[in-house]
């Protein structure tokens, strides 16, 4: 059954650890996310990938439930990242000549090449969703990249302004998000982190594209903003958000937010109180499993700016690079903890 009054819910931001037999994990790891398609990455042929897709996807949906998650997510296992699955489905991008971008931490990485008019084409996760909802009956989520971060993760060929192409890019993800909720999705998340990591950018026109990608939706939507992975995006992380007080204004009910690894101010949160916050209680750069104590005060620390009815615990970020024990310990802690606190409250 669907828990929509459980007090402080558990759920992944998006993506769960990958198994080994499905895609091979040490390239995976060994580069920056893919923002073009990197199909060498899969283990399985190419007429099988869809089934063993499907049955990773199972294996995440099982291994959430059984540790005691309240909202289930897909756990991503048909992406080799988080955007490339989408972002090279969609029409005006030319596929066989990439381009090039810099990504977060400064490097030049392929990019698709915007030429045209950027369309969607096709729904692209509709299949997934609806196989979500078959396989359970708790309250389900799944992502979209954000357009923002689309639009700084694509060479830009055909458009006068970056602001105009991520215009174009929002409309595109409106599309996929009205056709998400239409075939059963509870929660639409969209993960905009390059909102973090291109702060003036975000001021001039990140709000104008959530604002665009969520016209005329009618269902509870969520925006990721982080730091990146913890296990590609090494040395000095910031302590602090250059841009996340401006999501207030932006009609996103729900904002996730990294605050275990970065041991946030939980001042941060204060101008988002009016909002429910994912609240990131697992810090994804430290290999040991935390205490659930150490996630009930994690939780706790966030209770001093924001109301518990407002605080969804989740993880800083995806559990996507983890080994599959650690992940699943480490879930299963944010439950536990998440119960402690519950437990006060009532």
């Amino acid at each position: 059954m669907k828990n929509d009054d459980v007090m402080l819910p558990t759920t992944l931001v998006g993506s769960y650890a990958m198994p080994e037999w499905l895609i091979d994990r040490a390239k995976l790891a060994g580069r920056f996310p893919p923002r073009v398609r990197a199909k060498e990455l899969w283990r399985i042929a190419p007429e099988f990938l869809d089934e063993a897709q499907d049955d990773a996807t199972l294996m995440a949906i099982f291994e959430q439930e059984r540790a005691g998650l309240d909202i289930i997510t897909d756990g991503e296992m048909r992406r080799e990242s988080y955007s490339n699955r989408f972002a090279t489905a969609l029409e005006g991008v030319d596929l066989e000549n990439h381009g090039t971008a810099l990504d977060r931490s400064g490097h030049p990485n392929p990019v698709p090449r915007v030429t045209g008019k950027i369309r969607r084409k096709h729904p692209v996760q509709v299949r997934d969703i609806e196989f979500l909802r078959r396989h359970t009956d708790k309250r389900i989520k799944i992502t979209v990249p954000g357009a923002f971060t689309m639009a700084q993760q694509a060479q830009n060929d055909f458009y006068a302004t970056d602001e105009e192409m991520a215009l174009d890019y929002a409309a595109a993800v409106n599309e996929e998000i009205k056709d998400l909720f239409a075939a059963g999705a509870d929660i639409v998340q969209i993960d905009e982190p390059y909102m973090q990591a291109r702060p003036e950018k975000a001021r001039a026109y990140g709000a104008a594209a959530v604002a665009r990608a969520l016209d005329g939706v009618n269902g509870v939507t969520a925006l990721h903003i982080c730091f990146g992975y913890a296990a590609i995006i090494h040395g000095d992380r910031p302590k602090g958000y250059d841009f996340l007080a401006e999501l207030a204004e932006t009609s996103v009910r729900q904002v996730s937010v990294e605050t275990a690894q970065p041991r946030l101010d939980p001042a941060e949160l204060a101008p988002l109180r009016d909002k429910q916050i994912l609240v990131g209680v697992l810090d994804l750069n430290d290999p040991s499993v935390e205490t659930p104590e150490t996630v009930a005060d994690r939780i706790r620390r966030a209770m001093t700016q924001v109301p518990p009815e407002n605080i969804i615990v989740a993880p800083d970020c995806g559990l996507k690079y983890l080994p599959r024990d650690v992940a699943y310990g480490k879930m299963a802690a944010m439950v536990a903890g998440a119960a402690i606190v519950r437990g006060e409250l009532s």
